[in-house]
């Protein structure tokens, strides 16, 4: 076994009936991989929520956002010909597709890093406009100076991108918009910039051509990408066989850019693995996983909304420790802790 995680010995640390749902009309499914932060000597977790409508009798009921963030319930009726409903997270009605649940990202506050709370001066981000009328999901959080950026996925018909929201404050937030354009997503932007440069890891998909890979963007403000490289491909059995994507920010080590990330099997089984980038050009790929780090291992990682699942992309760094938070089986929220040197060691073969 090659998981060399310290998981908490009470995980999971927040699940579903630990939080209120957003909308009476609404019910949580299941909480995802937060992003994580520190502020005010405190830390903060923007937790995915994903929710789903209480349902009437004899309707098909599913949720979209508005162009102003509240959510709009639509209802079809269960003998309509023009539904389509087989399958349980996304049905089609007329030709359009809907998914069943709707995200949207909850702030919780801590000052023990392990019992979070909803603080009601905080707000809730919500999905808004028409490219995130299917919810927003799985955000990062990179603080760059006194200035969080939020990286996030857009979810609408038109598809999947990327969008980014700023905030010094975590009340008041500045809307940038999609930065990378369907279907991307996994997006986590360096907390320190490289010889004036700022950078950034994606996942363009690339169902027919291709495939789900890890690649870096550039930018000189933090907004407009260009020169995108390819850094890490799918793996012929191996953990990241089918598709892998960025977790966190990297960290800056001494050794390189310590970068953990996801990689999953044709079977959907998510486990995490680890890249080590050069510091000065990070398209660079000095080492890389041959074995998980951490794997679905734990009852609470097999066994949820979507079993055999753990999923980050959110930490926070205290000298040698990383304290991760992670989602497992796409339920729960968990925390583990993982030595840099020790991480670092598997990466020296």
């Amino acid at each position: 076994m090659s998981d060399i995680a310290m998981r908490y010995k009470q995980n999971p640390i927040l699940s579903p009936q630990d939080l209120n749902p957003s909308n009476p009309k609404m019910m949580i499914e299941c909480l995802l991989n937060p992003g994580v932060f520190k502020f005010k000597g405190k830390i903060g977790l923007v937790v995915r929520v994903a929710e789903r409508t209480i349902q009437k009798e004899g309707f098909l009921s599913v949720p979209i956002y508005d162009n102003f963030g509240k959510v709009e319930l639509l209802n079809f009726k269960l003998d309509d010909p023009k539904l389509e409903a087989s399958d349980a997270r996304v049905i089609n009605y007329d030709g359009v597709d809907y998914l069943t649940t709707i995200s949207h990202l909850r702030v919780v506050w801590s000052d023990d890093g392990i019992n979070f709370s909803k603080h009601t001066s905080y707000p809730s981000l919500f999905g808004e406009g028409e490219y995130e009328s299917y919810g927003i999901e799985d955000c990062r959080v990179s603080q760059l100076e006194d200035t969080y950026h939020l990286t996030y996925t857009m979810v609408s018909p038109n598809g999947v991108g990327v969008g980014l929201r700023i905030t010094k404050d975590w009340k008041h937030f500045d809307k940038k918009g999609m930065i990378f354009s369907p279907h991307n997503k996994d997006c986590a932007i360096f907390e320190k910039k490289i010889n004036g440069t700022y950078y950034a890891l994606h996942r363009p998909s690339s169902p027919e051509l291709g495939g789900n890979y890890v690649w870096l963007a550039e930018s000189l403000d933090g907004l407009h990408w260009g020169n995108h490289k390819c850094i890490a491909k799918t793996r012929t059995g191996k953990f990241d066989s089918k598709r892998l994507g960025a977790g966190a920010a990297p960290i800056k080590t001494e050794k390189g850019w310590l970068e953990i990330y996801h990689g999953a099997t044709e079977k959907n089984r998510y486990c995490l693995g680890a890249m080590l980038l050069d510091l000065n050009d990070p398209s660079i790929v000095l080492a890389r996983s041959e074995a998980p780090i951490m794997e679905p291992i734990a009852d609470y990682e097999q066994t949820g909304f979507f079993g055999n699942v753990v999923f980050t992309n959110g930490h926070v760094v205290d000298g040698d420790t990383i304290r991760m938070y992670y989602g497992a089986s796409d339920q729960h929220v968990c925390l583990a802790n993982f030595s840099i040197r020790q991480i670092l060691k598997t990466l020296e073969h």
